[in-house]
């Protein structure tokens, strides 16, 4: 019979990728759909860095992300309402 010193190391390597998915965490998948808002807001170099325009266009930026992720979880937390209450349902 192993030991339980044997056993900590083969627990932690089944455990690694469960772990991994943590460190994505924080990152949104929205954020990341929508592409970088600098280089979207200095398209063909029409608006320079720092001036009312791009403030504005990096304002604009954030409001449609935040916009989109409360979407996102409004769907998420209607969706598992839905199944709360439909239980027999697929």
């Amino acid at each position: 019979m192993r030991s339980i010193s044997a056993r900590a190391p083969l627990a932690l390597l089944l455990a690694l990728p469960l772990l991994a998915g943590c460190l994505e965490r924080g990152r949104s998948p929205i954020a990341e759909s929508m592409g970088d808002d600098d280089q979207y807001c200095q398209a063909n170099g029409k608006v320079a860095v720092g001036s009312p325009e791009y403030v504005a266009c990096r304002k604009d930026r954030d409001v449609q992300r935040q916009n989109a992720e409360v979407r996102t979880d409004r769907r998420q937390r209607d969706l598992g309402e839905y199944m709360m209450n439909n239980p027999d349902r697929h």
